[in-house]
């Protein structure tokens, strides 16, 4: 049974592997769309119902688009959806989240400092505050709110705030941060499902029986597609996160969080408006810069707890579990040993500042919360420390193998 971690995290790997491959498939198709419909121009010989056309030249030849602003008068013998690609990466993105956040909840999700959560509690938040940031995002666009875009744009950014210093009240800064990315997805993909598709349909089922398409259903596919353009960058920030403590490491993640949903408004005007105008306007650089700059400052003010608070907190289930196994003593002066120079609070390691991942290693608290971490990384493999840093003899290794194996096996 011990060797499950290591096909848990095979399987993470790969479902991770899916996700940024459908992901870079769905935000290169939906950037390619937006700056083909902002290139757009008219021309003299469009066929009627036509809006505009654009000519390009890719891969040594040349490629000749035609819009229909509502529908062409005749279906098309072959049409091809854009679909997939949207469905993969949430599905993907999904099963990643519960890999990662629902089987390794105890590490990676709950944070007994900020709440007194039980895993289902949790993980019922998690799953529960997707759809239902789905449902209040759909019900406002299909209000009156649907035809002032821009104040609807400034309701969803304060419901983002909202749920960004929400998620950071219970969760830890690492699944703070990821799952605010995923709510953004969730809308983002429930546009493509539950709107852009279906409206789509109509209009083709409307061509079939030979009705006239009407104009709102590209109207309303039209909105929500700009919404999902300008919340794309921040998605990929706030998946990217994880990786980076500077980014949720610190007790303002939640305003980076923000912060980074501004820069993603004014990246994408520069590109949109120089794919409408043939140029964009400078004034958002420095703009974004000025947010970068404020964003790392931020990251420097830390977020983790002292040693002192480390010492005195008590121990989770999982964490008792790992500290009263047979073999913990040893495992721990191996890991102190061996880690803490880089992974201590504050590193003694030249040229780190955080330990990497805002992963501590110091207390025996810190060492059972990281104990399969510690087992993958240090145990089965010799990933960590690494070589130039410090050569873990081969017995030190044993040690947290036959510690975490027994604790395993023990529970």
């Amino acid at each position: 049974m011990y060797d499950m971690a290591i096909i848990w995290d095979w399987i993470a790997f790969c479902v991770r592997w899916l996700h940024v491959i459908t992901a870079m498939a769905w935000i290169g198709a939906s950037f390619y769309f937006i700056a083909l419909d902002l290139m757009l121009k008219p021309g003299k010989a469009l066929p009627d119902g036509a809006y505009g056309e654009e000519w390009e030249v890719h891969g040594g030849g040349f490629y000749h688009t035609v819009k229909y602003l509502v529908a062409p008068a005749q279906m098309p013998e072959h049409l091809t959806w854009h679909k997939w690609q949207s469905y993969t990466t949430w599905l993907s993105g999904a099963a990643l989240l519960m890999i990662v956040y629902w089987v390794g909840g105890e590490l990676f999700l709950i944070d007994p400092t900020k709440a007194d959560l039980a895993l289902w509690q949790a993980i019922l938040i998690s799953g529960g505050s997707l759809t239902i940031g789905w449902l209040a995002y759909d019900f406002m666009c299909k209000s009156s709110l649907g035809e002032r875009p821009t104040l609807l744009m400034l309701l969803l950014f304060a419901i983002l705030v909202a749920m960004s210093w929400g998620y950071n009240q219970i969760f830890t800064g690492r699944a703070a941060l990821l799952h605010l990315g995923a709510f953004t997805a969730t809308i983002m993909t429930g546009n493509v499902f539950f709107q852009i598709m279906p409206n789509q349909r109509i209009v083709v089922a409307d061509l079939k029986a030979g009705r006239k398409p009407d104009a709102k259903y590209g109207k309303i596919a039209k909105l929500r597609s700009t919404h999902n353009n300008y919340l794309t960058l921040p998605v990929v920030f706030l998946m990217l996160s994880n990786h980076y403590p500077l980014a949720f490491g610190t007790q303002f993640a939640w305003i980076i969080a923000c912060l980074i949903f501004l820069t993603g408004v004014t990246i994408r005007h520069y590109f949109n408006t120089m794919h409408r105008t043939g140029k964009g306007p400078t004034w958002t650089w420095p703009v974004t810069a000025v947010i970068m700059v404020l964003i790392a400052w931020l990251s420097t003010v830390p977020g983790i707890d002292s040693y002192e608070e480390s010492e005195a907190r008590a121990l989770t289930p999982i964490e008792e579990k790992f500290a009263s196994a047979e073999g913990f003593e040893d495992a721990y002066f191996a890991v102190v040993g061996n880690c803490s120079m880089c992974h201590g609070r504050e590193p003694s390691w030249e040229g780190l500042h955080w330990p990497p991942k805002g992963v501590v290693l110091e207390t025996e608290a810190d060492v059972a919360r990281h104990a399969e971490q510690i087992y993958m990384q240090a145990g089965r493999t010799h990933s960590m420390p690494p070589p130039n840093a410090i050569q873990m003899d081969e017995d030190a290794r044993r040690q947290i193998v036959t510690w975490y194996r027994g604790a395993k096996m023990g529970g």
